[in-house]
């Protein structure tokens, strides 16, 4: 049986908890849910926190050598649906025509109270 590989990206900053960026396994890429903390989006709306994690999904995908159009799936948390318009958009404009298949639920706060969106997401390499 294959054995996950986990990986750590250093662009991202160090890992603080028990977890790693991603699980590489097979052919087959899971990414741990990703913030806007301690980005200078981190008490900003939900497009601007959205755009870091696209910051940092961009890192991960070019040290991968893949691209957005690999994404397989996509978990939203967020602790609002007020502004969810303005998320559509940085969604689609990351997207393109590579549509995911998606969730977005939620949820009553994320681990720092600035914090409005949590993405997490699975690649196919």
């Amino acid at each position: 049986m294959m054995q996950p590989e986990r990986k750590n990206y250093p662009q991202l900053g160090d890992v603080k908890a028990p977890y790693v960026h991603a699980v590489k396994h097979g052919d087959t890429l899971y990414v741990s849910g990703l913030t806007a903390f301690g980005t200078p989006a981190q008490q900003g709306s939900i497009a601007e926190q959205a755009e870091a994690i696209f910051s940092q999904l961009h890192q991960i995908t070019a040290a991968e050598g893949i691209s957005l159009a690999s994404l397989l799936k996509v978990t939203i948390f967020v602790t609002t649906l007020a502004d969810i318009a303005s998320l559509r958009v940085v969604l689609f404009r990351h997207f393109g025509q590579h549509l995911p298949a998606s969730s977005l639920v939620q949820v009553s706060g994320l681990f720092s109270p600035d914090l409005t969106i949590e993405i997490e997401t699975i690649f196919a390499l």
